[in-house]
């Protein structure tokens, strides 16, 4: 009776979609042929707001184009009242009064700002992540943005390149687990007011640059991007994702702006896609850096290869009316790129309302509340990933005298990371005054800054872009904190990089904590007094020397705007750490790209294994394993794990067995524990990664308890594509493992027949 009824309802909304596809398409094809050449071109055209983001709308190049009908949308304009005014160019001015499209970089929050996404991804709470990116929606939305350039879902193992902080890591179970989310939360079903489009990026493998370093070259097998680098771009489609963003970088030496294979072949006719695909900014331009053309012939290329909509470089607007004359185009690839922006628009339901986007009574009751600042302070908690708690010195008392140190103890705006487009870091508080709230009188906080974030000062400044963090003379500020620390029980260090130290434009090639920070870390540890190290960070960064040296480590990331009450949840044990990071971290950057799922060499050494072994893949100075695994992170209580029990020693190739764990919690707190499922494909057609994320549970076990968890493993989990691209799995001996994160699992043997 419930599988008729689902199927009954699966029917029933495949009708309705079907029925709306069809009104959609009617309306459309009606609206195209009573446009220009130069009015579908137009809508091919999306521009940076410029001269309009701040006061009223003034006449500007690029409202006389709004107004001309020649252009299709515009992008980080803030407020709802001047995107009225925009609209009301779009849709009053012009011939047909086609609406616009209006977009923003909204990656993790819009005023009320959510951690950093690969912060964010360390919670591995997929609903709290969705329900994160609802909250930016509704903010976004109520000051009239209908457009995010977000989720960013590129799969990354070099901790050098800065975009790995709005990413989801290095997984792409996870990371796919987390790209549905993520496009669930914006979009909705797009019915509501709250509702706007998501635009997936960056398409493709722009995690994968060499060297880690940003816009750089991008090579590798097909094989290893569609097992390793595609999945979570194909989650997005799946979840229903309406728009695509290409990548700078070059696939298979072609641009990806330009590249058919990718756009066309892969997004559109292997997936599915039937949404819309915009540039990067000025992408299209860049193709004739990468020397494929001038900018009239990469224009053609471009929308040939499957590209809709181009961002800032002009050159579908300045060349495709002339290459459609010259034939290097047809009418028929200008009216498929112009038809797949006016459905973007319907879905959106801006030709039913153009202001749809455009109430200016919902900032009040919308924006940064009450509510979604509990949402994320909340979430910030739940992302902090306490790396070493030696003696139990976490959490602390709130008692006696704590002295606060460290260049990111008393500012902001750095607490909020990378990519905040709309923050109001002067509604936040920083960490000093969060410092001071949580402990409520009981204890006195003590304060210095200690030291600049960097000695060398031009670096400083590159790094800070616009967030600055006061400089002095390293001596003297030294000398004041070494004087408050000694008046102090405990000393609290807030140090690590500050916020536009990782992102676009931010690769490092040094991951060690800052020189000055350093040296004063080492001096106030001298003083034998404890030490708590909140590293604040954008990426896995290295920190052997501190993991030696410093009792109490915790990396806390970029917290976003609640960032200062939730380090201060944990760290006085209101909250129990919970966090697990999602990036290897490594012993030293020479080991970098490292990651858990690689393939085994022909002469491995094994894990745990610190001398070194003669004619054995690994390094004369450092021993193969990371400082600390992908998976890992303490908590205030411990779990004792069970080993892996089978419903069945087999499963035939279509069907299906579970996995059980018993987890027990053998501390003394209640607390949240990440139940890690990994899988091993032990003889294959090609060779496979030593071990797989193929499943999680977040679960919440009170201290004494034990609680059961179970995974259904099922044929898609154990499939891969191999050399030829063939996608299937093969018969034969898996490994099943569960753990509390990749290098601490137990196992058991399964076979496929």
């Amino acid at each position: 009776m419930k599988k008729t009824l689902l199927t009954a309802v699966m029917a029933a909304a495949a009708l309705a979609g079907a029925a709306q596809d069809s009104k959609m398409d009617e309306f459309v094809s009606s609206l195209m042929q009573k446009m220009t050449i130069e009015e579908k071109i137009g809508q091919l055209t999306l521009q940076v707001a410029g001269d309009i983001t701040t006061g009223s709308v003034q006449s500007s190049p690029v409202t006389e184009r709004i107004a001309a009908g020649r252009m299709g949308g515009v992008f980080n304009v803030k407020g709802a009242g001047k995107i009225r005014q925009l609209q009301d160019i779009a849709v009053k001015q012009t011939r047909l009064g086609i609406p616009l499209l209006v977009g923003m970089d909204v990656v993790h929050g819009y005023e009320t700002i959510f951690p950093i996404p690969l912060a964010m991804s360390c919670s591995w709470d997929t609903l709290a992540i969705e329900r994160s990116a609802r909250i930016a929606a509704k903010e976004a939305s109520a000051d009239g943005i209908n457009w995010t350039y977000s989720p960013m879902v590129d799969i990354s193992m070099d901790a050098r390149w800065g975009r790995v902080a709005e990413g989801s890591g290095e997984d792409p179970y996870l990371g796919s687990c987390i790209a549905r989310a993520m496009v669930r939360g914006y979009q909705g079903d797009y019915s509501g007011k709250a509702d706007i489009m998501a635009c997936v990026k960056h398409f493709a493998l722009y995690g994968a640059v060499e060297a880690g370093k940003d816009y750089n070259t991008v090579d590798m097998s097909r094989m290893r991007m569609y097992n390793r680098y595609f999945p979570p771009y194909r989650a997005a489609v799946d979840a229903g994702a309406g728009s695509f963003m290409t990548s700078f970088n070059l696939v298979d030496g072609i641009p990806a702006t330009g590249n058919r294979w990718l756009l066309t072949d892969v997004l559109r006719k292997q997936w599915g896609f039937d949404g819309f695909v915009v540039t990067d900014y000025e992408s299209l331009m860049e193709m004739t850096r990468h020397g494929v053309g001038d900018l009239a012939s990469v224009s053609v290329q471009a929308l040939k290869a499957g590209t809709d909509m181009e961002m800032c470089s002009e050159g579908f607007y300045k060349t495709l009316g002339q290459s459609l004359k010259d034939g290097r185009v047809s009418t028929d690839d200008i009216d498929r790129a112009c038809r797949r922006v006016l459905e973007a628009k319907y879905k959106l339901g801006l030709f039913a309302d153009p202001y749809k986007y455009c109430d200016e009574s919902r900032h009040a009751t919308d924006v940064y509340t009450a509510e979604n600042r509990a949402e994320a302070r909340e979430l910030a908690a739940k992302t902090f990933v306490l790396l070493k708690n030696e003696g139990g010195l976490l959490p602390l008392k709130k008692q006696g005298k704590i002295a606060l140190i460290g260049p990111l103890a008393d500012n902001a705006a750095n607490l909020c990371g990378t990519w905040c487009v709309a923050y109001t870091p002067e509604r936040y508080s920083t960490l000093r005054q969060g410092l001071e709230r949580a402990v409520g009188g009981k204890a006195t906080v003590l304060y210095a800054q200690g030291c600049n974030l960097t000695r060398d000062a031009a670096l400083q400044k590159a790094a800070e872009f616009g967030r600055t963090i006061p400089r002095g003379d390293d001596e003297a500020m030294k000398a004041e904190a070494l004087r408050v620390a000694a008046g102090a029980d405990v000393i609290v260090c807030a140090m690590g990089e500050c916020s536009d130290m990782t992102g676009e434009s931010s690769s490092r090639v040094d991951l060690e904590l800052p020189d000055v920070q350093r040296e004063l870390l080492a001096e106030l540890l001298k003083l034998g007094k404890p030490v708590v190290l909140l590293n604040f960070s954008g990426r896995p960064t290295v920190m052997t020397w501190e993991q030696a040296r410093v009792p109490a480590i915790m990396n806390v990331w970029f917290g976003g705007s609640e960032a200062a009450d939730a380090i201060c949840d944990v760290l006085f044990g209101d909250r129990v750490p919970s966090g697990k990071l999602t990036m290897t971290m490594p012993q030293a950057v020479g080991q970098i790209p490292l990651y858990y799922n690689h393939m085994s060499t022909g002469r491995p050494v094994p894990e745990g294994i610190k001398s070194y072994r003669k004619y054995q893949s690994n390094y004369l100075d450092v021993r193969n394993d990371p400082l600390y695994p992908f998976g890992y992170g303490l908590s205030y209580t411990t779990f004792k794990y069970s080993e892996p029990r089978l419903s069945a020693d087999s499963m035939a190739v279509d069907g299906s067995v579970k996995v059980s764990v018993d987890v027990t919690n053998t501390g003394e707190r209640d607390a949240d524990e990440v139940v890690q499922l990994y899988i091993r494909d032990l003889v294959a057609k090609i060779s496979r990664p030593v071990k797989e994320l193929k499943g999680f549970s977040r679960v919440h076990i009170k201290a004494g308890e034990t609680r059961t968890v179970e995974f259904t493993i099922v044929p898609d989990m154990l499939k891969y594509y191999d050399s030829e691209l063939n996608y299937g799995l093969d018969a034969g001996e898996f490994t099943v493992m569960t753990g509390p994160d990749s290098r601490r699992v137990k196992g058991c043997k399964l076979t496929v027949y």
